[in-house]
């Protein structure tokens, strides 16, 4: 019997690279970000209907994520618009993992897993975070934002005391070692609790 665990965190705390530590201790590993690409890029299927409501972020036959950007400035009504389109595709991209994942563990890599009730489809959720100081100076030195703009996308995010107090995991990613250490405990946990399910 598998055991579907989301895994979700904010910006900057982590959690890429605490999903591919899970596969390597032989989970399978669904990305959210990594699906909406795979719906964007050319063929994907989110390019046809968002094409239809969106003819100028298609370029070269895939989705201009930063043309969809601007559409948003322009009008934040179109996210709705956006999200009634991928969403659903999303979903799907999920649901068809979920009967190819042969693992014990199937782990789910979603950012907003909290924020679009996502929890109701997993047994348990396990948070990655860490300090606000650390996590800020991991943001700014990827060099892709400014600071207002972390800020922006944190004020959209849940706050990460309220994930880490509605999850049933935390995982600290203060150094790799800690965090690989938890990791493996958290899987320990799993299996001890299908173990005498």
């Amino acid at each position: 019997m598998s055991f579907d665990l989301g895994l979700t965190g904010s910006i900057g705390m982590g959690k890429s690279t605490t999903a591919r530590m899970f596969a390597d201790e032989g989970c399978d590993l669904w990305d959210a970000d990594a699906a909406v690409h795979r719906l964007y890029a050319p063929g994907g299927a989110a390019v046809a209907p968002l094409a239809q409501e969106f003819p100028d972020a298609i370029r070269d036959g895939c989705v201009d994520r930063a043309a969809l950007r601007d559409a948003i400035a322009k009008d934040p009504d179109n996210l709705a618009r956006i999200e009634a389109i991928v969403h659903p595709l999303v979903a799907q991209d999920r649901a068809e993992f979920r009967t190819r994942a042969r693992a014990e563990i199937r782990v789910y890599d979603i950012p907003l897993l909290f924020e679009t009730g996502g929890e109701a489809e997993m047994d348990a959720v396990a948070c990655v975070w860490v300090a606000p100081e650390i996590q800020r100076a991991r943001v700014l030195a990827r060099g892709t934002m400014s600071a207002e703009q972390f800020e922006r996308i944190l004020s959209k995010q849940m706050p990460s005391d309220e994930k880490r107090a509605r999850a049933d995991f935390q995982i600290e990613t203060d150094t790799l070692d800690h965090a690989r250490q938890q990791v493996q405990d958290v899987i320990r946990q799993i299996k001890t609790r299908q173990a005498h399910a």
